[in-house]
C-alpha cells in the first residue's frame, strides 16, 4: 500500500479518478453481491409459490440486519480512524485499532447469541403478522443469531481493509462469502426442503467463512506487536476517542435502521402481498445502496487520509471526485430499474399478487438513487473525517422529518404514502449533512 506523499500538491495529484476507481470498483462489485444474495434468497424461497415464506424471510432478515447493523459502527469507525492514523504516519495504531474493534465485535456477537430468545420475541412483537408468517420469521431469526459473532467481526475487518485501500481483499471476502451462501441456500431449500430455516442456516455458515477469510487478509495488522500491545490497545485516550466516534455512529446507525425497519414493519397493514412486494423491492434499494457505497467508501479512505494529514484541498478533491462517479452510477441505476424492474421482479417470485403489487411501486424505486445520492456520499465524507456528531444529529433530525411525512402521507395515499415518506427520509439526510460540510473542511486545516 502506498502512502500519500508529504507535499500538498503531490497529495492532490495522487487523488485522481484512477485512484478513486481503484478503490471504488472492487467495493462496488463486492457490495453488489450482498443485495444479489438477498435477491437469490428471495428467488429461492419465491419458488415455493406462496407469499408467506417470502414475507417471513423479509421480516426475519430485516430484524437480523437491524440487530447486527447497530454495530455497523465497527465498519465505519474503524475505517475512518485507521485511515486517519495511516495518513498521520502512525502505523502501530492501525493494528491496535483492529484489535480494539475485534474485541468489541466478539463481545457483542456473544451477547446476541445469549439473548436470542428475547430478541426474537421483541422482533415479533414489533411487527405483528399472521400466525404462519410470524412462526416462520421466528424460526429464521433464531438460527441467524448464532452467526452474530462472525457477522459483526466482518464489519471490523472490512473497515480496516477499506482504510488500508485493500478493497480487492474486501471483494474476495464478500464474493466468497455470498457465493457460498447462495449455493447453500439453494441446496438447503430446493434440495433438502428446509424452507426458511435452510436460508438462515446457509447464511450463518457463510458468515463464519467470511470472518475467517477477512482475518487472513488482515494478517499484516498482526505482523508486529502492536495488536497485542495491551498498553496501547487499552490506552485510555485512544479508547475514549474510539468510543466517542463509535458511539455517535452507533446511534446514527440505529436511527437509520429504525427508519428502514419502520418501513417494513408498517407494510403488513396493507396486506401480505404488499409486505412481500416491499421485501422484494428492498432488494433493488439494497443494490442502490451498496453500489453507491463503493464511491462513498473511496471517499472514506481518501478523505480520512487527507484529514489525518491536514490537507483540506486534498480532502475537497477527494470528495468531489468520488461524488461525480457516484452521480454516474445513480443515472445508470435509475434507468435500469425503470427499464428492467418488472422483469427482475418476475424472476424473483412466481406469486402473481406479489408481482402486481411490486409493479405498482416500481417508480418509487427508480427515484431512490437520485434522492439518496447526497446522503450516501456525505456519509462517506463525514465518516472519513470522523465528524460523527454531525452525522448523529443530522440523522435524528431526518428521522423526525420522516415520521412526520409518514403521519401526513400514509392516511391519504396508503402504501404509496409509506414509500413517499421513505424517500423524504433520504432527502432529509442529504440536506442535514450538506449544511455541515463547510465546517468539516475548516476542521481539516
Amino acid at each position: 500500500m502506498s502512502e500519500v506523499p508529504a507535499g500538498a500538491g503531490a497529495a492532490e495529484t495522487r487523488l485522481s479518478n484512477r485512484r478513486v476507481l481503484a478503490i471504488a470498483l472492487p467495493i462496488l462489485l463486492s457490495n453488489v453481491t450482498v443485495p444479489l444474495l438477498g435477491a437469490v434468497d428471495t428467488a429461492v424461497i419465491g419458488q415455493l409459490g406462496r407469499a408467506a415464506p417470502i414475507a417471513a424471510v423479509g421480516l426475519g432478515a430485516t430484524a437480523t440486519h437491524f440487530v447486527y447493523w447497530m454495530f455497523g459502527f465497527l465498519r465505519m469507525g474503524t475505517s475512518g480512524l485507521v485511515a486517519q492514523a495511516s495518513g498521520a504516519g502512525d502505523a502501530a495504531e492501525t493494528g491496535a485499532l483492529l484489535t480494539r474493534a475485534l474485541i468489541v465485535a466478539l463481545g457483542a456477537g456473544l451477547a446476541f447469541v445469549l439473548l436470542q430468545v428475547p430478541i426474537v420475541a421483541g422482533a415479533m412483537a414489533l411487527s405483528p403478522a399472521d400466525a404462519e408468517v410470524e412462526a416462520m420469521a421466528a424460526a429464521y431469526l433464531s438460527i441467524r443469531l448464532w452467526g452474530a459473532p462472525f457477522a459483526i467481526s466482518v464489519y471490523a475487518l472490512t473497515g480496516w481493509l477499506i482504510a488500508m485501500e485493500n478493497t480487492r481483499g474486501v471483494l474476495w471476502t464478500q464474493v466468497g462469502m455470498n457465493a457460498l451462501n447462495a449455493g447453500l441456500s439453494a441446496l438447503f431449500v430446493l434440495g433438502f426442503g428446509w424452507g426458511v430455516e435452510g436460508v438462515a442456516a446457509a447464511t450463518v455458515i457463510a458468515e463464519a467463512f467470511g470472518a475467517a477469510v477477512g482475518l487472513r487478509l488482515c494478517r499484516s495488522a498482526f505482523a508486529g506487536d502492536q495488536w497485542r500491545d495491551l498498553k496501547r490497545v487499552f490506552d485510555p485516550a485512544r479508547v475514549r476517542r474510539m468510543a466517542e466516534v463509535n458511539g455517535d455512529i452507533m446511534l446514527r446507525s440505529a436511527l437509520l435502521e429504525i427508519g428502514f425497519a419502520f418501513f417494513i414493519f408498517q407494510s403488513p397493514q396493507f396486506g401480505t402481498a404488499v409486505l412481500a412486494a416491499n421485501h422484494v423491492l428492498f432488494r433493488f434499494f439494497e443494490i442502490t445502496a451498496y453500489a453507491l457505497d463503493g464511491f462513498a467508501f473511496a471517499a472514506e479512505s481518501l478523505v480520512g487520509r487527507a484529514f489525518g494529514a491536514r490537507r483540506p484541498a486534498a480532502l475537497r478533491r477527494a470528495a468531489r471526485l468520488a461524488s461525480l462517479w457516484g452521480l454516474v452510477a445513480t443515472g445508470l441505476l435509475s434507468a435500469a430499474f425503470l427499464l428492467f424492474g418488472e422483469a427482475i421482479v418476475a424472476l424473483m417470485t412466481t406469486a402473481e399478487d406479489v408481482r402486481a403489487a411490486a409493479g405498482e411501486f416500481l417508480p418509487w424505486i427508480a427515484l431512490a438513487p437520485v434522492l439518496g445520492l447526497p446522503a450516501f456520499m456525505l456519509d462517506g465524507i463525514f465518516i472519513g473525517a470522523t465528524r460523527t456528531r454531525d452525522m448523529r444529529n443530522g440523522m435524528l433530525i431526518s428521522v423526525v422529518i420522516y415520521l412526520a411525512a409518514w403521519a401526513a402521507l400514509t392516511p391519504v395515499f396508503g402504501a404509496h404514502g409509506l414509500w413517499a415518506a421513505l424517500l423524504v427520509f433520504f432527502g432529509a439526510r442529504g440536506v442535514t449533512l450538506g449544511l455541515r460540510y463547510p465546517a468539516l473542511e475548516r476542521a481539516a486545516g
